[in-house]
Parts: C-alpha cells; structure tokens; sequence
C-alpha cells in the first residue's frame, strides 16, 4: 500500500509540463482529428450528415441491392447499409465486414509474403511487412458502427441500439459530439431493450427476473486505462462476460485498424445476465462499462464512470512519480469503492494493498488465468457491496446532453405519454382495460359471439330467428355507442390530431415503452404473490395485457359502433370518419395494425376496411405482396419476420402474438422496377396449437387462422420447430387444408415451408432426406384433405405451385450457445438473407394485389370463415369485381362491334336501294369489319395481360374471345340476313317503283310540253293555273286507274296463301284469336328431351289432371310475354315498309311471316320445358296480320292520295319555271333538290339516330355500363315509382321489363336532351350532308369538263359519290334529263336551292317527329335492346330471381348476385297459404329442407335435387338486404290480393323488416349488386 502511495506522490510531484507546448501539439492534434474525420465521413458518403440524417424508413425500405450483395465484403460506399442489412438480421459478423480493397490488398500481401520466402535478404522481408501494415486508409469497423450512429435520426438509433443489444453487442453509453464533443448520453435508444436473467435466492429456488434496461437496478463495473497499455482491456472484459462473442470490440478482432476515429472518448455499457446455473461467472446481472482511448483525455467520462461504479478497474502500464494519472488513481485510492488496478509492465499476481483496493499483473501472464483471477476479485468486491446503478440516472450528472432532453419533439412526445400513464397509477391492472377501454370488452365480445350465431344457422331457424338476432347485435352497438369514452382515450386521440406525424412517432412509441414498463412491473409483483394460483394467475395476465394493440382496438370499436348506428358519440370532439386516419397514419409510419383481435378471435372488418380506404386516400391505390407466416406457438415467427425485415413485432417470452397484425414494408424505387408491386404487407399471426379464450387449444380456432392467412396472403411461410414429427404433421394437416381450400375457392396462394431449429443445416444428405419426408407427410395430408373437403386430388403440387427443392429452407439454431448470453447464430442471419431472396423470387411472379382487392379479400375471407363450410360460403369479391369489368368491356366491345356494322349495313342499304350492288355476302361485311375487329382483339389482349386483375381475368380469356368471335360472326350473319330481306323486298317493290317512277316521269314530261305550250301567256297567272290543274287531274285519273284499289287488296288471302304453301290447309282455315284465349296450355306440348329430372314433367300433368289448364304460372306469362312483344315488333315494321310511298305489297306480309317465325323460333330454344304447336304460329301469324289490316289500308291510301296531293306543288312550280322560259339547267337542278328532300331526310334520321345510340351508351347513367348496372337501375326507378304492377311485370317478366326500360330511358333522355344534344346533332348531319353533296356536285362537274361528257356522266359521277350516304340513284333522274351544256350553272343552281331545301327539314324537327320519322331498325332503343338483351334469362328455381351473366347459354353455374324472397313469386308454405317470407341465400345456410316430387332435399345440398337446381351457384348471405325486405312491407297488401296467400303464422314479417326505408332499399343496391 505505501509503494503505491509512494508512487503516487512521486508522479505527481515530478509532474512538469510545458503549457505552451502542449497547447501548440493540441490544437495540431485536434485539426488532424478534424481532417480525419472529414476523410472517414467521405468515404462513407455521410458528407451531409447535418442536414440529411439517415432515417429508420428509409433504413427498413426493401431495396435490390441487399438481394444480391455476397455480404462477404462490400464497396466502401456500401459499408454503411450492407452493416445495417446484417445488424437489423442479428448478424454480428455486420462488425466485421470487410471492404473490397481490403481484400484485395489482403490478398496482394499473402502473395508477397509467399515470394518473400525465396529472398535472402532480411531487409527485403522487413521492407515487405511495413508495406503490409500501412494501413492507415482502412475504415476501423467501429468507426463505421458511430459514423451511423451520429448520422442517424432518433428512430433509427434506437432500432441501431435495440439490434446489437440482441447481438450481444455493448453499447454506447457516453457519446462524444464529433463536431463539439459535447458529451451525450443516449438514454433514448436504450427505451425498448429488457434484459431477462436467472439467479437464485437464499432457498436455493431459481428466480427469474425481466426488466428494461434502463430500469434495472445492478451492480457496474468500470473499465478504463491510462496511457498505452499492450493487454487489450475490450479483450480482457470479453473474456469476462462471454469468452466466445467478442462483446467489446478489441484490437484483435477481424478487420481492426490502429486508425480509429470516432471511438475515443465513448463509454460503451454491456450487462452479464446468470442464467441460474452453478457455473454462471456472476451470480447476478452486472453491468460492465467500458472508456476508450486514454482516461486521462475524457475526464467527464470517467468523473461519471467513477462516481457511478460498483468497482472500478483501471489499466495502466505502471505506475510512476511523473505519471499524469497518478493524481486521478489516488483519489480512487482514497474512496471507499473497490479498486482493481491491472498494471501490464509489472510482475506479480493479485495483491490486497487495503480493504477492497487490489493489484493484479498482466506481464507474461495467460489470459485465462488472469481472467479468472480478475472475476473472482470482482465477485469479491460485489459481494460486499450494495451499491447499485441504474442507468436512468446518468442523466442527472450535469455538463451533459440527455439525447431525451435535447430532441424537442422526443421530449414533448413523452410528456404525453405521462400524461396518458398518470391516468393508470393506483389502478388494479386487471381493472384498467374494463374501465379505460369499455367498448372492447363484454359488449364487443357478446356481438362477435352474435354474429357467429348468426352465421351458423340452426335446422329450425327461420326469417323472423334472423331478425331478432339482428336486432340483438344491433342493441349491442348502440350500448357500445352509449358507452363513455375514457379520458385515457380522448388524450391519445387528441394528440394524433393535433401534431405533426414525426412527432405522433415519438408519443407512440413512448406510450408503448411506458405502457411496458407499467404492466411488467405490476405483472411481476403479482407472479410473485400469487405463484401457487395458476389459472387465476393465467386470467388476469390476459385481462392485464395492455398494449398499443388494445388502445388502436379500442378506437376500432369506438368507430365500427358510431359506423353501425350511424351517428358521431356525444363525447367525441370531432367525426367519427376520421378516427381510421389515425390508424392509416400510424401503419405509413411503420407500426403493425392489428387485423384479427386476438382476445375476440374476430376481425373487425368494418375498421378494417375504412382504415384501408384512408390508407388509399394518403398513399393511392398502391400494389402490395402480401407475405404472411403460420407456425405453432412461440415457434420463432415474429422473430423471423423481424429478422427479414427489421420489424419489431413483439416476441419477448410471454408476450406470443395474439390474432393477427400486419404491417406495410416499403419497397425502394429501385426494387419496383424488378418487382410488381410497391409494399409488402407482412402478417404476423399468433401460434397454432396457442391457448384461446377458454383456456383450450381447439383446431377449429387453428383451421380458420390458417385459412384466414392462406387465403389473404400471396405467400405463406409454413415455420416448422425443432424436429418432432407429430408436431409437424399436425400442423401441416391445418396447413394442406388450407391450402386446398383456397384452390377449391380459385386463389392460388404459394407457400415456402421453413425448418428452424435444424442441427446441421448444411449436412446435404440429411437435408434432401428431410425434404423427401416432407413431400411424403404433404401427399399423405392431402389426400386426407381432399377426402374432407371432397376434392379429388392427391398430391400436394397437384393444387398448388411447390418446389421442394427451392421451397423448402433449413434453418441453424437461433442462438449460439446457451442464452441469456449467447449471440444469435450468424448462420441464422445467412439463412434469412437466403429465405428472403425465396420471398423476393416468388414476389417477382406475382401480381400481389391493390390495397382495395386487399380490403374486399378481407371481407370475403372472414364472411366465409364466419360459417361453417368455408369453400361452399365463400364469395370471391375480387374475382366478381373482375368479371363485371370484364362484362362492361365486353359491353364495349361489342357495341364498337355492332357500332362499326351499323354503318356498313347503313351504307350498304343505300347501295341495295340505289341499285348499286345486287346480292351480299357475309365475308363482304366480315372485311369490312376487320379493323374494328382487330382493335377489340388488341383490347382484349391488354386487359388480359396488363390490366391490374389480369391473374383473375385470364380464367375467362378464351371463352370472352370466343364469345366475341361469336358476336362478330352473328353481327355479320344478322346483318346479311337484313340487307338481303332488303334486296328481296327491292326485287318484289320493283314494278311497284317502277311503275311509280313512271307516273312521276311522265308527270313531269306532259308538264313540260304543257308549259311550252304556254309559253306565250306566262303574264296570265289564273290561265296557266287553270291549264295546269285541268293536266293535272285528267293525268292523275290515268294514274290512280291505273293503281290497285283498296277493294282489291284482299290481305287475308295472302296470309292464307303464305301459309299454306308450308302448313295444311285444315289448320289454316281453323283459327283461334291469340290475343283472346286465357291460356296457351293448347298450343305448347312438352318437350321429350328437357334434361328436367321429372319435377316439372309431373306438376305439368297433375295440373293438367286437377285444373283447366296445365302451364305453369311462369310459362303462361313468358308466352303472353312473346305474343305483345311480337305485336308490338311488327306493328313497327310495317311503319317502316313505306306503303304510303310504295304501296303494298304480298311481300309485306312475307316479311312479317319471317320475322314471327324467327321470334318463335328463339323462344322454343330458350324455354327448357315445352315447345309449340303449329297452330301458335299460324294463329299469331294470322291475327297480327288482321290487326294490321287497318293500318295496311289507311297507308295504302295515303299512297294513292300523294300522287294526287303532295306531289302537285312540285310539278306546279316546275311547270311556272318553265313557262317563264327558265333553261334546262336551273330545272333540273331545282329537280335534284326536290328528290334529295326525302333522302336527305332518310339519311339525317339514320345518322343522328346511331350518333344518339352511342351518346346514350356513353352518357345515360342507367346504359352506360353491363347488365348489372342496367338491373341496379331498374330496380332504383321501381322503388322511386312504387308502382306494384310495374314490379309484378318485373318480377313475371324481367326480359320484356327489360325492354320496355330502356325503352323509357331512351326516349326519356332522348325528350331531356333533345335541344342540347339531339337537334344540335341533326343540324349538324345535316350541315354536313349538304357539304358532300356541293362536294359531289363540284366534283362532277370538274369530271364532266374534264372528260367532255354530257349530263348521263355528271349525273353518274354525282350519284356515284352519295351512294353510301343517301338512297338516291341515277335512274331517278333517268326521264327527265336534259340537254344541259352549263355545269357550272346547274351547280350554282344546286347550291341556291340546296339551303331551302336544308332549312325546309330543319324547319320540321322537333321532339314530336323525331321517334316518329325514326325507321324502326335503327331506333336507339332497339339498337339498345339488341345490344344488352341477347344475354342469359334463366331464373333462380326458388325466388326467380334472373341469372346475371351477360353471355346467353354460358358454360358453368348461373348466379345472381342479388337473391329476393321466395313468397314474392308466389311461392308458399305447404299446404298452407302463407308466403314464404326466406331467402334462397340465407336458407343454404341453414339445415332445412326443401320438397319437390322428387322428395326432399336439405338446402345446404341443394344441388342434389339435380336438373335445374344442379346448375345454380348460391352462397350463403346472411347480410341485411333491405331491398326486398322493403317491397315486400311496403305492398304486403298487394302481394296478398295478387296471389291470394298471406304473410300470417310463421310467415308473418319481422318487426325489424319495417324499419327499412325507400331510401335505405335504393342505397343496399350499390352494396349487393356489383357493376364493375
């Protein structure tokens, strides 16, 4: 003791300095620091650290590079993110990464070393090891560990510190400012680490102990040195700790470098936890820090490590009378704290000067006795010391900076979280989640257990069961609405409201790090009393859980309840809507969300989904792979998940997951270009085989989280633990079922199957006898599957797409060693950079999907999971959603189809009639459609493969191509049919025109002789106008004698004549009016080849037996049906046969008898059941041609009268033209306009009629999309008519309601928009038609000049080039030419008279003569009707509700998505008259059974009955549907006049049905019917 006294003393006397001197080499020191410094910060490309901090979210972001890095050595440029990939993989060798150029000069020295051997010279070897070791340019790996550090945001630091805590790591305690050196102290990045350790009490008893770490109370031990030392103190301090993991990093570690910038002056802190065992080299945790660099340099440091320390060990070489630290190692000397000097340069063993004051040499001493030595002395002192340290209270020492303090926005983050966690003090923990978050508790727990109920129906369950538990769920939200929203509550809600995100980030993770410590610490407390009381024990640590989890829970169910009711709580300051923003803000910034409440084993779907609307709202509709995990319990999943991404979903011992969270990944720019999506959503999930809310494990809980997940996820890993075959095969029999369910429901899920756990991950043979195991347990599970879910497969790749060479990964032992000290395996960290380029390979084959797909699959999933056969309840959203895209785009496709062939059929109707093509061929027209045709296949082709639905819509490829290949070919054949009834009806018109042609002809020559005749007394008006009325009359009696009389057209002869040339006499003569009879049961017979299975064979022939008549309600109004709508059809066709221009003719009534023959004919094939007689033809044939014997007559009439009337004004003016000695050519072009009025009129009819069909499809809300927005529609304008006999229309006969709808929607928009659109649109086809027909007249004329022609060519040219525009041909004109020299004259004469003519029909359009003057073939509204009604009619055999698919005799299952109750087509219960009051979709639910005369069958097997029930898909909804339930309160009385039933006894209508109004029915049509 006094040699060290004496040593002491002499040092310090002896102790003479140069002041100037020394200030002089200091400040040449610190500006050779500084320019270190800048070259480290350079090379690591952290030039703007002060301004650019690196950020946690951009740390976390998935990026490419990370894939394909070797990780072995990296470019200096990428030291920094390549030791943050490993760090935030539990990777310790991230410490020890060496850069490219190392390697190299690595390798560049070992070959100079080998050369070295052959020289003789020891200088030449001894120039070579100097070139070796000057590597003072290396970056020093600690360097690169502070240079993060310092350059990192607050975030980014902790989750720094928190990943080399779990790597064992030490970490910084006491931080040098680079810049400043302000001493910092990070207490901040310690917040979320809990150190766990075993020691035992006096009993011998094994006490186990977990706290944060900057709440533990340990001993601490200090380490420094004085001056140069040659022992490493890092070294010596590790072997203390941990022999085998390099805690403090030391000079002897790879890649260490005598340079060292930025780790001077830091103290670094680790903790030895005993693990409870005898050989544990501390009985209690200890904590050891660690000074770098000379202690006499950092007096602060050491001041604060001094004060703060159990026992102080301190390193010098000697100690001399001169020596600068002899001072500073006196006053050590004189405290009363432990001592232990360790002095290299001196020989001696441990030596007690004084109590507690020690000496220990290190000169020529081993290591592990030395080790020995210094932990026995350690434990010596410790055992006689109380002294503690917590590290909290280093930031009570002044001259410091506390990180916490310094950041303003950590700070005020964390004055909010107190705030909320003064609420909890003196609080019973079991109590606080009752009285702080009610609305999560009993209530939210009863609805879950409601709804459940609801969804799995009992056998005698019926409408009004439903309803009342409707009712009680409903009362359940409203007493959760009523509940009082804590205070706790209102805080953390008005704090996310009213600050800024990044400082939100600070108060979330403060109240997480607080909420923590507060229910560990009380948790502990109550282990500890209550050891003996297990189960209790296991209740109240469940009802004790609180977390983030349970406060975000809570605001779910805050929402959902004001969402169910529909109004804001009275204690909310702001909207409810807004409450899911918090949670879309909170997920962006990189918290999990929970998706599945694990208490309530529920998923809040309501929540859910508006939190993933908001998440659209703030970040678009962003494309995300969705990667979830499934094992069993505390199997090392949220551990791996962690791992690979850097998350931190919690995994501490007793805290497992519970439900299921997910959590957004961002994905890099960089990695989007590789990869198709732009997140990946991770979903973590609790443990299989996990205690659930009773307290037992229940497969039922495992199968429905497993096909949850499956299901939601574009990829599942399967993590299998350790190697007990009967675990893994349990788990994978969940796991194939899953699987096999998803195919069965059309999603194609991967999986990749991780082994952890595994002994030797790198034995090859045992790893490929593991993979062969494995394949055989999956076929083996199966085939078990597939037999109960009846699925004929057997093979596991059979149904999904599986490697088990790349999907398969074996993974090391987490932990190398023994925890609580041993470091993670740097082979697991290997293994999960491997398992997450699996992941990335399978993502880049993917589509993922949208976050709305995500949403609906959500939905979806858990609405099937709610009953009990998942694959028969599960209703595809998405794959619905698609297909209606896919039917408004072939909506589109085919009216571009039909469009483009309505102008071809245009035109080429004007050439049939202008005689200028006399047959038509159908390739003629599929050439002419080649262009339209190629640009919908080009469509097709991009939608199919790069529309966002492209992986759902390819299902459907070949049969839309077919299909519209289908469409193309009946457009072409319909349209050569028409154009050669046209070229028919031209061939039998012809004498008729012929003769007409004539009449005018000679008209208009005999006038023309008249007036030269009268030449001379063109100033006598009254003379020639009685000359000219005198021709006139005796011309037109020449004519009309002429023309057949009315007597003489007999129309029932040539119907008879028509018909009997094809059926007998006998039945023609015998005839029965159609339109009188009271049913059609006489003109039907059945049909010998139904495919029905008998039921209606035997209800046709017993209600033939027991009634008048036999047909079937159904049957009966379909045939009356077809009857009006063939009447109305041809009355409009013969409007179209111009007998008032043309007269009539046989031929008329041949078109009539082929159009009725045709109708007929479609309707025969559709109808499954009958066919009919001959005699219904012939009948209808017969008295559709009487009742239009009228009209035939009166428009005959006016054929023989407009010779004599309106054609008279135009003869007469000619007449007076050429009586005042007008020349041929202004004649004759008066002439030209006078018979281009008519076609002209034709022509703008036609047009504007197709440009209104194209805006109608483009603008009208109800036609502007596929047949389901069509239904939406009609069925809105019946509940805003509320018209019962509309309704029964509809519901008899929804095709001719169909009809008859568009029908009054066009002719509606038509009237709404015929001054802004329709008028504007004739006006201006009219403009335009009069500039073609200057052009035509400009250009014969030019022709005419050009080639000396006379006017045979001008009219020629002229005509030629308005064929395809109007029916106006040359052979017009051909009597009444003239000898026309002038051209020029005749086209001025044209375009003087043309614009009278022009304003003439303008003049006469009006909303009146527009749907009169349309011909019938191209009214919008037929065009309309050809377009959406060739689809599929056949309806649902239980409520009749109509088949939605939009292609007519479609491959697979009808559906629809929109059931209505069964009593509403007059079904009721037998034998009584009460009307069924239930729904197809909620009955196929339940265990009841349905009756037809083949026996009877339970509705969840419907099919089984077989015919027409086997060829419908209905899924089982149990939601509101207020539509029906609406209609059926609204006219209950109408419904009972019209079928004379009842809604009494066990049909009567729930109390709860009343409720819904008009408004809510119109409003439950956008949710329940799909439009695309």
């Amino acid at each position: 003791m006094k040699k060290i006294c004496a040593e002491t003393d002499d040092s310090v006397q002896g102790e003479k300095i140069n002041i100037g001197t020394a200030e002089v080499r200091a400040d040449q020191h610190l500006q050779q620091e500084d320019t270190q410094m800048d070259n480290l910060f350079h090379k690591l490309h952290l030039e703007g650290r002060h301004h650019n901090k690196l950020r946690a979210s951009d740390v976390l972001q998935l990026k490419y590079v990370h894939l394909l890095q070797s990780n072995e050595s990296c470019a200096e440029e990428e030291l920094i993110q390549t030791f943050l990939q490993k760090l935030l993989m539990m990777n310790y060798r991230a410490r020890y990464i060496k850069t490219n150029e190392t390697n190299e000069e690595d390798h560049t020295q070992q070959r100079n070393n080998n050369s070295s051997e052959d020289k003789s010279h020891v200088s030449h070897d001894i120039s070579l090891s100097n070139k070796g070791t000057s590597q003072s340019d290396r970056i020093h790996p600690m360097d690169v560990q502070m240079a993060v550090f310092h350059c990192a945001d607050g975030f980014l630091k902790q989750l720094m510190v928190t990943k080399l805590s779990q790597c064992q790591y030490a970490l910084p305690l006491l931080v040098p400012d680079p810049d400043t050196q302000q001493i910092e102290f990070p207490l901040w990045t310690f917040r979320q680490i809990n150190k766990s350790w075993k020691m035992r009490n006096t009993n011998n008893e094994i006490i186990s102990q977990t706290h944060p770490v900057y709440k533990a109370q340990t001993p601490m031990v200090s380490f420094f040195r004085f001056g140069s030392v040659s022992s490493s103190k890092s070294h010596l301090m590790n072997s203390l700790i941990n022999e085998k993991h390099n805690t403090f990093f030391h000079r002897n570690c790879p890649g260490s470098s005598r340079t060292r910038v930025l780790m001077d002056g830091v103290v670094e802190i680790a903790w030895f936890c005993p693990s409870g065992s005898y050989d544990d080299k501390f009985t209690d945790c200890v904590a050891f820090c660690n000074l770098h660099g000379d202690a006499g340099d950092h007096e602060k440091q050491l001041q604060i490590l001094t004060e703060m320390a159990s026992v102080n060990v301190v390193l010098l070489p000697q100690l001399q009378n001169n020596d600068k630290s002899a001072t500073i190692i006196q006053n050590l000397f004189k405290s009363r704290k432990p001592l232990i000097c360790l002095f290299t340069e001196d020989d001696y063993t441990v030596i007690e000067t004084q109590k507690r004051k020690f000496k220990i040499s290190l000169k020529d001493r081993n290591q592990a006795d030395v080790s020995e030595e210094l932990r026995r002395t350690i434990n010596d002192c410790l055992s006689e010391s109380s002294s503690t340290f917590r590290l909290e209270d280093v930031s009570k020492h002044s001259d410091i900076r506390v990180d916490e303090e310094y950041d303003e926005e950590c700070r005020r983050g964390r004055e909010a979280a107190q705030q909320m966690m003064s609420l909890l003090e003196k609080k019973d923990l079991t109590e606080i989640k009752e009285s702080f978050l009610p609305h999560q508790g009993k209530l939210w727990h009863q609805w879950c257990h409601k709804n459940k109920e609801l969804h799995r129906l009992k056998a005698d369950e019926i409408e009004m069961d439903i309803s009342r538990k409707q009712t009680q769920m409903q009362e359940i939200r409203e007493q959760q609405h009523e509940s009082d929203i804590s205070v706790f509550i209102k805080i953390f809600i008005k704090q996310m409201n009213s600050h800024t995100q990044h400082e939100n980030m600070f108060f979330i993770k403060w109240l997480g790090i607080l909420l923590d410590e507060h229910t560990s610490a009380d948790l502990s407390e109550q282990i500890k009393a209550e050891q003996t009381e297990l189960e209790r024990i296991s209740e109240d640590l469940q009802a004790a859980a609180f977390g983030l989890e349970h406060i975000m829970r809570e605001i779910g169910q805050i929402y959902e309840s004001c969402s169910f009711v529909k109004k804001n709580k009275k204690d909310l300051q702001f909207d409810f809507s807004s409450l899911p923003s918090l949670a879309a803000e909170m997920m962006i910034s990189g918290f999990p969300l929970e998706l599945m409440d694990g208490d309530a084993a529920h998923v809040p779907v309501i929540w859910i989904s508006a939190v993933l609307d908001k998440l659209i709202q703030k970040l678009g509709d962003q494309r995300v792979f969705v990667l979830s995990v499934l094992g069993i319990q505390s199997s090392g999943k949220s551990t791996m998940l962690n791992a690979m991404f850097g998350l931190q979903f919690t995994v501490s011992a007793g805290r497992c997951t519970r439900g299921a969270f997910m959590q957004l990944v961002r994905v890099s720019d960089d990695m989007k270009t590789q990869m198709n999506f732009d997140y990946i959503l991770v979903v973590d999930t609790e443990g299989l085989h996990a205690l659930e809310l009773t307290g037992k494990s229940t497969r039922h809980h495992d199968n429905e989280l497993a096909t949850f997940v499956v299901g939601l996820a574009n990829l599942t890993l399967i993590n299998i633990f350790g190697e007990n075959p009967s675990e893994m095969q349990d788990i994978l029999q969940i796991v194939v079922q899953a699987f096999l369910r998803m195919k069965k429901v059309k999603l194609n899920p991967s999986c990749v199957f991780v082994h952890q756990n595994v002994s030797d991950v790198t034995a090859g043979e045992k790893n490929e006898e593991g993979r062969r195991r494995l394949l055989e347990t999956l076929d083996g599970m199966t085939k078990l599957a597939a037999k109960n879910e009846v699925y004929d497969t057997e093979f596991f790749s059979d149904f999904i797409d599986f490697d088990v060479q790349n999907d398969v990964k074996y993974f090391a032992h987490l932990w190398e060693g023994s925890p609580p000290m041993a470091p993670p395996n740097p082979n697991y960290g290997e293994n999960i950079q491997q398992l997450k380029k699996t992941v990335m390979s399978h993502a880049s084959k993917s589509h993922g999907m949208m976050l709305i797909d995500l949403k609906i699959r959500i939905n979806d999933l858990w609405e099937a999971l709610h009953k009990e056969r998942f694959v028969f309840s599960f209703r595809n959203s998405l794959e619905i959603s698609a297909y209606r895209k896919l039917e408004t785009k072939y909506s589109k496709w085919s009216w571009s189809l039909r469009s483009a062939m309505m102008e071809t059929e245009n035109k080429l109707h004007n050439k049939i009639e202008n005689k200028a093509i006399h047959e038509v061929e159908e390739t003629d027209l599929q050439t002419e459609l080649k262009k339209t045709n190629e640009k919908v296949k080009k469509s097709m082709s991009e939608l199919f493969e790069k529309d966002t639905d492209a992986e759902i819509l390819i299902q459907w490829k070949t049969s839309f191509e077919i299909k519209i290949k289908d469409v193309q070919e009946n457009i072409v054949r319909e349209t050569t049919r028409k154009l050669n009834e046209i070229l028919q009806q031209r061939d039998l018109k012809k004498s008729i025109e012929s003769q007409r042609k004539h009449h005018e002809n000679t008209l208009y020559e005999k006038s023309k002789e008249l007036a030269l005749k009268l030449k001379d007394k063109t100033n006598d008006e009254q003379t020639l106008k009685k000359k000219f009325d005198l021709f006139w009359k005796q011309s037109v009696k020449k004519i009309i004698r002429d023309t057949p009389a009315i007597s003489y057209i007999d129309i029932k002869t040539d119907v008879k004549d028509i018909l009997s040339d094809v059926y007998e006499s006998a039945l023609v003569l015998k005839r029965k009016d159609i339109f009188c009879v009271t049913s059609y049961d006489d003109y039907v017979q059945l049909k010998k080849t139904s495919g029905s299975t008998g039921s209606f064979t035997n209800a046709y022939r017993s209600a033939k037996e027991t009634f008048s008549h036999s047909l079937p309600k159904e049957d009966e109004t379909q045939i009356r049906s077809l009857v009006t709508d063939v009447a109305l059809q041809t009355d409009r066709m013969i409007e179209s046969f111009n007998i008032s221009k043309m007269g009539y003719n046989i031929s008329c009534i041949q078109l009539l008898t082929d159009y009725i023959q045709r109708k007929v004919t479609e309707h025969q094939e559709e109808s499954e059941n009958y066919e009919f007689k001959n005699k219904f033809f012939v009948d209808l044939v017969y008295y559709i041609c009487k009742r239009a014997i009228k009209m035939i007559i009166v428009q005959h009439t006016l054929f023989r009268e407009t010779i004599c009337v309106k054609k008279r004004e135009q003869y007469y003016s000619i007449f007076q033209k050429y009586c005042h000695g007008a020349t041929s050519a202004a004649i004759f072009g008066e002439i030209i306009c006078q018979k281009l009025k008519e076609p002209i009129e034709q022509s703008v009819y036609k047009k504007t009629a197709r440009d209104m069909t194209s805006e109608i499809m483009k603008k009208c809300e109800s036609l502007n999309g596929n047949r389901s927005n069509l239904e939406k529609h009609i069925l809105r304008t019946l509940a805003e008519e509320e018209d019962f006999n509309k309704y029964m229309k509809y519901v008899d006969n929804p095709r001719n309601h169909f009809k008859s709808f568009i029908r009054d929607e066009v002719s509606q928009y038509i009237t709404d928009k015929f001054s802004v659109s329709v008028l504007p649109k004739m006006k201006e086809n009219i403009e335009l038609l009069q500039q073609k027909i200057m052009k035509a007249a400009h250009k014969s004329t030019k022709h005419v000049q050009v080639n000396r022609g006379d006017v045979g060519l001008w009219l020629k040219s002229f005509t030629q080039q308005l064929s395809d525009e109007l029916i106006f041909s040359e052979k017009d004109l051909r009597a009444v030419k003239h000898d026309i020299d002038d051209f020029s004259l005749l086209e001025d004469v044209i375009r003087k008279e043309l614009p009278a003519i022009m304003s003439d029909i303008s003049s006469r359009l009006n909303r009146n003569t527009f749907p009169v003057n349309l011909d019938y073939r191209f009214r919008p509204d037929e065009l309309l009707t050809g377009h959406f009604c060739p689809c599929c009619w056949v309806q649902c055999p239980f409520c009749g509700a109509v088949c939605t698919n939009i292609i007519e005799n479609h491959h697979g299952d009808h559906s629809v998505a929109f059931h209505r109750l069964r009593g509403i087509n007059g079904t009721f219960y037998h034998p009584t008259k009460n009307h069924c009051t239930d729904i197809c979709t909620n009955l196929v639910a339940s265990d009841q059974y349905f009756y037809t005369l083949d026996g009877g069958f339970p509705w969840r097997d419907y099919r089984r009955a077989g015919g027409v029930y086997a060829d419908w898909s209905i899924t089982p909804d149990l939601s509101e549907q207020p539509y029906w339930k609406w209609f059926v309160c609204r006219f209950q009385r109408h419904l009972e006049k019209y079928y004379n039933k009842t809604f009494e006894e066990s049909s009567k209508i729930p109390d709860e049905w009343r409720k819904y109004s008009k408004q809510d029915a119109i409003e439950s049509l956008d949710k329940y019917i799909w439009v695309g």
